[in-house]
């Protein structure tokens, strides 16, 4: 067999998802300039944006030509389930305009595209392939994010550009920091997939080689929810196993930061400006937890179902106090000084807390978390060993499992909103093939 024979026929055999893995690869072009995060996920549209319409139709063909059942039950109650808030908000929205963009903003997020990525992932090789497009990705804007630091290219950060942000530019910082904190989970959830020794040193390698990027992106909730990731991640494949690779990252953490002086004295600046809750913190926390109080006080004000859909910028002044500054200022990265206005609170579950009720919290966030339990229920069924966990899908449990930790710790500073927010939608898909999606025969028969 030939070497085009053989590319033929892998590509063959990953067709299914090649509409997933273009999603994903058009995320590494650059990205529009768009001024701000709109409330609600609003904003710009990208090529990825329309790459994820056209996957979503192309799901929706399969199934009329296949006329098969496209989801479990299970499947099909938790990702339908936010329709209910979603609604409900979207007509208490100020006008039908609004309400339809941002129903359709959310439902792209969370119900169509992750439902799409659930049915075209066949098996446990075409998680992999999207695992991989996902290190990929990462490694990419990566690169581009230590080639900004190292050359005073990046975004402003105290007075120096040099925030690492990919293609993203420095009015989306966390992009880049979305998509290599992605890339680690899913690299240290492949290194430890079963008989595969090569592409387990591969994948432990790009784990390795994305923290760099990632500590130079300073971005403080993406750190945060890396860490507990990986935590997660490190215990679900054996307490040994957790303790070798925690005593080599930090001693791999000295030397570089102790001995090296690699970003000591910015990222131990802005490591303890996480804590700088009152005293003296900067202006981005007092922001931060000002914006907080005002979603909650919206949500006192009307506790069932909230302002209304990208209703926060409009309810934003009558709820903060004055301590809320203007905007946030950003430049570099090959854009001037921009002023940004405050349109979302960073908090996604405040968010949806102050725009969509207790009924859009609890059909949203409480899908999230019933996908979390599903995946660890089936990591147990399936991985759980009396001598320690194995089994030839652990490293799909691993990465299920570790995404979502990551997003619901990473909701906790960070909503959505931005040209990254597509690849939470198929973050979201990769979950929910694990956690509810297809099982293998011998699974279906225990039942």
């Amino acid at each position: 067999m030939t070497p085009r024979d053989v590319v033929r026929r892998e590509l063959g055999r990953s067709a299914p998802v090649l509409p997933v893995v273009l999603v994903i690869a058009l995320l590494a072009l650059p990205v529009p300039e768009a001024g701000g995060g709109a409330s609600g996920g609003g904003g710009t549209g990208t090529v990825a944006d329309a790459a994820s319409a056209l996957l979503v139709g192309l799901c929706a063909v399969h199934l009329v030509r296949t006329r098969r059942r496209p989801l479990s039950r299970r499947a099909a109650v938790l990702l339908g389930l936010p329709v209910v808030g979603i609604t409900v908000a979207a007509c208490g929205a100020a006008s039908a305009a609004t309400g339809l963009a941002g129903a359709a903003r959310y439902l792209q997020i969370f119900v169509l595209v992750p439902a799409a990525v659930l049915i075209l992932i066949r098996d446990a090789r075409h998680f992999r392939v999207v695992a991989w497009a996902f290190v990929a990705l990462a490694l990419w804007q990566g690169a581009l994010g230590v080639q900004q630091n190292l050359t005073g290219t990046g975004a402003s950060y105290m007075g120096e550009d040099v925030r690492a942000v990919g293609t993203f530019g420095s009015t989306d910082v966390m992009g880049m920091a979305t998509v290599v904190s992605y890339g680690i989970v899913c690299a240290l959830a492949l290194a430890f997939r079963p008989h595969a020794p090569r592409q387990r040193w591969t994948a432990a390698v790009c784990a390795a080689l994305l923290t760099v990027p990632l500590a130079l992106s300073f971005s403080r909730g993406a750190w945060i929810a890396t860490a507990a990731a990986c935590l997660g991640v490190l215990l679900l494949a054996g307490a040994r196993r957790a303790g070798r690779v925690l005593l080599a990252g930090g001693a791999a953490a000295v030397v570089l930061v102790a001995g090296l002086g690699v970003g000591s004295a910015m990222l131990q600046q802005r490591l303890s400006s996480i804590t700088q809750v009152t005293g003296t913190p900067d202006q981005s926390v007092t922001d931060r937890y000002t914006m907080w109080a005002a979603s909650a006080d919206m949500w006192r004000e009307r506790p069932v179902t909230g302002v209304g859909l990208k209703g926060f910028p409009d309810h934003r002044d009558g709820h903060a106090s004055l301590a809320l500054s203007s905007g946030s200022d950003t430049a570099g990265a090959g854009s001037g000084f921009v002023r940004q206005p405050l349109l979302s609170p960073h908090n996604m579950y405040l968010l949806v807390l102050g725009e969509q009720g207790l009924l859009g919290l609890l059909t949203l966030a409480g899908g999230w978390a019933a996908l979390l339990v599903c995946g660890l229920r089936r990591w147990q069924r399936r991985c759980a060993r009396p001598d320690g966990p194995g089994g030839p899908e652990l490293d799909c449990a691993l990465l299920a499992c570790g995404l979502l930790i990551w997003q619901l710790v990473d909701f906790v500073y960070a909503d959505i909103g931005g040209p990254s927010t597509v690849l939470t939608a198929v973050a979201f898909g990769v979950a929910a093939w694990w956690a509810v999606g297809s099982r293998l025969p011998e699974e279906a028969g225990a039942r």
